[in-house]
């Protein structure tokens, strides 16, 4: 059962096993908070709610006070203080798992999780096929499956929903052909008229209105990580999301939004505008198509922050930092890797040497076969000449 701390630091959970006494976290994979000494497991009991979607206005209109740069813990297993930007971390001292209440914070509640489902063997088989299939990456790159520093992390997503309707101008191309006359000279220097298909495009000013309803578009709420390499996750199982409690994240890292939700619904329009711009090309028709503006109106915008989880591996090449990212649900693996100067180096020199021998093979053939030629030439004019004297030498053994 998880306790509650609270008094002069951030309100947060603890989870003692019911069975030992110790701190059970909870496992990927099996719904269930499990003690890493004597093996029981928890249920984690479902709260019975429901995902749901929040009016974006309400939330604007809100005055929301600015969250602390830091909070603290007070371990409940050895009492230790830890300073901590993080939703839920390990203590530094005992290891034992603490997750702040939100609401304390001030910040917007996580309304959905998705739970861990790769567990940390899963996590190392994946990176291990992964480093297999990065083609003159560095042998230090093998490291990054055996680190035991790889953690697991929960990160903040903001999804938004919303109805668009957009207004567009721009033009539609449709193809024609038109013959044309052109002149060439042949091979002795005689002109001749010969005549050709041409495709042209005539253009006609267009305009009109499309709609599309999009759903969970999904933004990142933390410039922690690359937004690049998170948008190479995907797709996640959104689908399969669970109602937001905190003994998912026992025994995880969770950070914190920084991308406010004002500024996530601005990246998830980035993100719809190519989309629109599609359905007003369809919708202009014709055989190509330009769109020179289009004026879209937001309506029923709605919210929620969602946490995904990712195995973090980092390792140290060059003196430079490289990350790899595991989706804890798919096992797909993205990340940084460097490049070994002397693999390179070795397969240019081995494809130079290997380019070098078919071409010495080559000529050596010619070379046996010219010289062939000349001898028997010289066999039927009735030169009685010997093989070696036009420098043709047999193999001993033929």
């Amino acid at each position: 059962m998880a306790e509650l701390t609270e008094g002069g630091v951030t309100a947060h959970r603890s989870y003692p096993c019911e069975q030992c006494g110790a701190s059970v976290e909870f496992a990927a994979g099996t719904g269930a908070l499990t003690c890493p000494y004597c093996g029981h497991a928890q249920q984690v009991t479902p709260t019975g709610g429901e995902v749901r979607e929040h009016d974006f206005a309400t939330l604007a209109a809100m005055r929301r006070p600015a969250a602390p740069a830091t909070h603290e813990y007070k371990c409940g297993t050895c009492g230790a203080m830890t300073t901590s930007d993080h939703l839920s971390q390990k203590c530094g001292f005992c290891g034992s798992p603490m997750v702040a209440e939100v609401e304390s914070l001030g910040l917007v509640e996580p309304e959905a999780v998705l739970p861990f489902g790769v567990d940390r063997p899963a996590m190392q088989d994946a990176l291990q096929k992964w480093v297999r299939s990065r083609w003159f990456a560095p042998s230090a790159l093998k490291k990054v499956v055996s680190a035991e520093q790889a953690h697991g992390v929960y990160l903040p997503h903001w999804t938004f929903d919303t109805q668009t309707r957009s207004d567009y101008t721009g033009q539609r191309g449709e193809h024609y052909w038109v013959t044309e006359t052109y002149t060439t000279t042949d091979s002795e220097g005689r002109s001749q008229t010969q005549t050709r298909q041409v495709q042209k495009t005539a253009w006609y000013p267009a305009s009109g209105t499309v709609a599309r309803a999009f759903d969970d578009v999904l933004v990142t709420g933390t410039r922690r990580v690359m937004p690049e390499h998170l948008a190479k996750l995907s797709p996640w199982p959104l689908e399969q999301a669970a109602a937001y409690q905190p003994d998912y994240l026992a025994g995880y890292e969770t950070l914190r939004y920084d991308v406010e939700p004002e500024a996530g619904l601005d990246a998830a329009k980035r993100e719809m505008a190519p989309v629109i711009e599609n359905d007003c090309e369809r919708d202009i028709g014709g055989d190509v198509q330009q769109v020179h503006h289009v004026a879209t109106s937001y309506f029923d915008v709605t919210y929620k922050l969602l946490l995904l989880p990712v195995w973090i591996a980092t390792y140290l090449y060059g003196g430079k930092p490289f990350q790899v990212l595991v989706n804890a649900r798919t096992a797909e693996v993205v990340g940084e890797r460097p490049w070994s100067a002397w693999k390179i180096t070795f397969a240019v020199l081995a494809g130079l040497a290997l380019i070098a021998g078919i071409v010495w093979a080559v000529v050596a053939a010619q070379d046996d076969g010219a010289a062939t030629v000349v001898y028997s030439g010289l066999a039927l004019l009735g030169d009685p000449v010997s093989r070696e004297s036009v420098g043709f030498h047999a193999d001993p053994g033929s």
